[in-house]
């Protein structure tokens, strides 16, 4: 192909391309639920990532004594996790909302609620669902809401619990 006959198809490609945009941009609208999960899971996200900068800075500064002090962590990196645990005398599962006092497992509190943040948004959207007769989704979201409730709670004694 020539350079005019390639630039012609470029243009016709980018109006193509362009006008599909167009009319995608026209037909497609975000449900009620998907804006108010979408709007939730934003400020969730917000507020975690402060939760994380404010519990560091409580850490770096200080503020908090460690569990494990900064000079002694290059002595834990290489160990195995179980060895680790039982030399430190951390415990697995929630155990660490005991120790929340501590600088070092303050920041886990930022890290949880980011975890959790998904849960919120399915408890958001159910009465949506239910309420827009959206009866099969809705009851998928309370299944959503059940499965990771129990994965989080370490009922099943798997992973780190």
């Amino acid at each position: 192909m020539e350079s005019n006959e390639l630039e012609a198809t470029g243009r016709i490609m980018d109006s193509a391309v362009k006008a599909a945009r167009e009319a995608a941009g026209s037909r497609l609208k975000a449900t009620e639920e998907q804006l108010a999960y979408a709007k939730l899971l934003d400020a969730g996200m917000k507020f975690g990532l402060l939760l994380l900068v404010v519990t560091f800075i409580i850490y770096l500064a200080g503020v908090l004594a460690p569990h494990v002090p900064v000079n002694d962590l290059p002595k834990y990196w290489e160990m195995p996790v179980h060895k680790y645990l039982a030399e430190t005398g951390i415990h697995t599962g929630w155990s660490w909302l005991y120790m929340l006092g501590k600088g070092d497992v303050l920041n886990f509190a930022g890290i949880a609620f980011l975890a959790g943040v998904t849960l919120l948004c399915y408890i958001r959207i159910i009465p949506i669902l239910f309420r827009n007769k959206d009866t099969l989704y809705g009851t998928l979201a309370i299944l959503e809401v059940l499965v990771l409730a129990l994965a989080a709670s370490g009922v099943l004694k798997t992973g780190g619990h």
